[in-house]
């Protein structure tokens, strides 16, 4: 397969940094192919994938290969050199709008079944199913990650400061978790023996005696650390009743999951929020809602499509939730609240949003005020609890002053809860759930009712280990760290085992605290202006690497995620797309993206560094150091993307970009070749700057057509995006 690996393979996703790729991209293969470089793309984006799954429903000439699977077996060759952009990890809401389009468009892909009953119906749920929530990390992330900002965008932070809201003592702003009985306190964890390693399945016993396999075909190596646990229902529904019961006058009622990758179990839970939010209303109309096929996961978005038009159903919900505590919006204009889509509220997005704004969200009434965060479990709620007891204490942050602080990240080989979907189940009705192992032990047993979520995951030995390291080499360069391990957790404890002794034979002493500590350990050593390493399972990994950048840097899609794979390859990950949707909701409405590629530049550099050390290639080197200047001076001369119509936006900073890439090459005196090349190249793009730019800026304010939004059209898209034929002709 080395032979077949390309030098850099770039990934196609979705939403904006899709469409800025159709700007960047071909400068990064122009500049690329001067130096003899091959950059490949490969589609990850969720029509992509859904597209692969059903070659048996489509024309031959609108087949697409399943780049995924041929990605996920590329990533486990020391010759791997991935560029990955954010892609949707998709909600149901998300993939069925996906499938509408693809057949809008002509493609003869099935209606998802939601109530799949026969064998064919049940094998379309599964394709489909297989290409929702993270179906791309798991697969790709063959490595742990080591994530930061780079220089100089702290440095552009530092010099530039975001907004940061005021913090009062006062401020009712609190998060509210479960008192127990959910994921955290029903855990049990082990490490599995020699004896035990091999096969496994997860059996669930009725009370009345009926035995159901619900996952069969399971493996743990020697080594492996296997958790279970379970989260009840009726206290989930419990807990939500008291915390809208208690509400204080003049504060917003949120929640906050993430649907998209914990995409069994959350959307669950979010329905239990909107079924207890309107309990009075479903209750009422329960006929009807059944009739419709009203299912409270698919929020308060799906119900309003579905009485539309039915005046009594539409005025009496008004009614109902005229009632009830006024809710946190996603916008308020539109009308769209907390629990209208499971997908529009993503915890690690929302969180730092609501922290970084002085503890305040906005309301129906579209005015700013307090919020109560509903987090029900209680394995990482006890972080934003803290950082807002630690801003409470201490006011906003000053980003001025403060440090840095990076991730190093368990999650190779679907380490965790991100692996856990195909071991996540809804439980019809009282009775146990085992894990039960080949040798015949039971490793692992909860007696559940109706209604509660349990689920399992996994960390295998090698990725652990590997993630210790990074995490002592991360520690080495930085000067300060913690492991982020709460000893009184069951799946803690496990990996406190591996960790201790590690450190002992490494030498070092990396304090080891519970999440709630290092978070206050991590504000202190930033507040004091000094640098530090969070050093994290999966999840946290994904929640820290937007908690701390959004409030250090503004935004969480500047920093950088180096994935040293654990066959020698590496991956680049380019920062969060959080925000993607309304930036590309901009552009279709006033052909203005503002979506920024410093991320991908940052990769970029990375990538072609790593590439020349890897593969003996010193033009890519070259080219890599290059983009380092580049970048620096895109922050330096304020060329990155603004808000508004009229100001620089994604297009206008890829001009700047490649101009002072070029004109870094043009510089350089490691590579004449090179040099020569991009003289002319650099005098063009600067000699030219005013019809380039007044080419890039004619449309703005206008509105512009890509031909879909999850699978838009190439021609049309790269027009909007490509539209200074002067650009063009230079770059090539």
């Amino acid at each position: 397969m080395a032979k077949d690996i390309p030098d850099i393979i770039y990934t196609q996703v979705d939403e904006a940094p899709e469409l800025a790729s159709h700007s960047l991209l071909p400068m990064i293969r122009a500049f690329a192919g001067a130096a003899g470089l091959d950059v490949d793309i490969m589609n990850i984006s969720l029509a992509g994938r859904v597209l692969s799954q059903f070659p048996d429903f489509l024309k031959d000439d609108q087949k697409v290969p399943d780049d995924l699977a041929a990605l996920g077996e590329i990533v486990k060759q020391p010759q791997a050199n991935v560029i990955k952009l954010p892609n949707i990890s998709a909600s149901q809401p998300q993939l069925d709008a996906a499938i509408k389009e693809l057949q809008a468009q002509g493609y003869a892909i099935p209606d998802y079944p939601v109530n799949a009953s026969t064998d064919a119906e049940k094998d379309i749920k599964a394709r489909y199913d297989a290409v929702k929530g993270s179906a791309v990390n798991p697969v790709l992330r063959e490595g742990n990650s080591d994530r930061r900002a780079a220089k100089a965008v702290k440095n552009y932070a530092k010099a530039n400061p975001h907004s940061m809201g005021d913090w009062s003592a006062d401020s009712p702003t609190h998060v509210a978790s479960m008192k127990g009985n959910d994921f955290f306190a029903n855990e049990k964890s082990a490490t599995i023996t020699a004896a035990q390693a091999g096969g496994a399945k997860i059996v669930f016993i009725s009370d009345d005696g009926n035995q159901k396999t619900l996952k069969d075909g399971l493996k743990y190596e020697e080594g492996t650390v296997v958790d279970a646990t379970f989260l009840s229902a009726s206290d989930l529904r419990d807990y939500i009743k008291e915390e809208i019961a208690s509400m204080e006058p003049g504060v917003l009622f949120s929640v906050h999951l993430k649907a998209t990758m914990m995409k069994v179990s959350d959307p669950i839970i979010f329905g239990h929020f909107v079924s207890v939010y309107l309990e009075e209303f479903i209750t009422k109309h329960a006929d009807e809602l059944k009739a419709l096929g009203f299912n409270p996961n698919s929020g308060i978005g799906a119900l309003e499509a579905k009485i539309a038009g039915n005046a009594e159903l539409e005025a009496d919900l008004k009614a109902v939730m005229a009632k009830q505590p006024p809710m946190y919006m996603v916008d308020s204009d539109k009308g769209i609240t907390n629990l209208h889509v499971s997908s529009d509220v993503i915890i690690d997005a929302s969180m730092p949003a609501v922290i970084r704004a002085g503890g305040i969200g906005w309301g129906p009434d579209g005015k700013a005020a307090p919020t109560k965060c509903c987090i029900p479990d209680n394995c990482y709620a006890p972080v934003y609890d803290e950082t807002i007891n630690y801003f409470k204490e201490h006011g906003k942050l000053d980003v001025t002053t403060c440090g840095a602080v990076s991730n190093v990240g368990l999650m190779a080989q679907k380490a965790e809860e991100y692996g856990s979907h195909p071991t996540t189940f809804e439980i019809p009705s009282s009775g146990t759930v085992r894990i039960v192992l080949d040798n015949g032990d039971i490793l692992h047993e909860h007696k559940v009712h109706q209604g509660d979520i349990w689920r399992s995951a996994t960390a295998k030995k090698a990725p652990i280990l590997d993630w210790i390291q990074l995490g002592i080499d991360r520690t080495k360069a930085t000067g300060k760290a913690a492991f982020w391990l709460d000893a009184g957790r069951a799946h803690d404890a496990e990996l406190i085992k591996y960790v201790k002794p590690a450190l002992e034979k490494a030498g070092i002493d990396i304090p080891i605290m519970a999440p709630r500590e290092a978070t206050r350990f991590s504000f202190d050593t930033m507040r004091a202006g000094e640098d530090c390493v969070t050093i994290t399972g999966n999840v946290l990994r994904d929640y820290l690497t937007d908690l701390f950048p959004i409030l250090e840097l503004g935004t969480s899609a500047k920093m950088l995620s180096i994935v040293k794979l654990m066959n020698g390859g590496g991956m680049f990950e380019t920062g969060a797309g959080g925000s993607a949707p309304k930036h590309v909701q901009q552009l279709m409405e006033e052909n203005h993206l503002r979506w920024d590629s410093l991320g991908e530049f940052c990769a970029l550099g990375e990538s072609l560094k790593f590439l020349g050390e890897t593969r003996s290639k010193p033009k890519a080197v070259v080219l890599g150091d290059a983009v380092d200047v580049a970048t620096q001076k895109v922050l330096d001369e304020d060329r990155s993307p603004e808000r508004k119509v009229g100001q620089n936006d994604n297009r206008t900073s890829h001009y700047w970009f490649a101009r002072y890439w070029a004109e870094a090459l043009a510089a350089q005196s490691d590579d004449a070749d090179l040099a020569a090349h991009f003289a002319p190249i650099a005098k063009d793009l600067a000699d030219k700057e005013a019809e380039i730019l007044k080419e890039l800026q004619a449309g703005e304010g206008k509105a512009v057509d890509l031909g879909g939004y999850y699978h838009g059209d190439e021609a049309k898209t790269s027009a909007v995006m490509r539209p200074s034929a002067t650009l063009n002709a230079i770059i090539g």
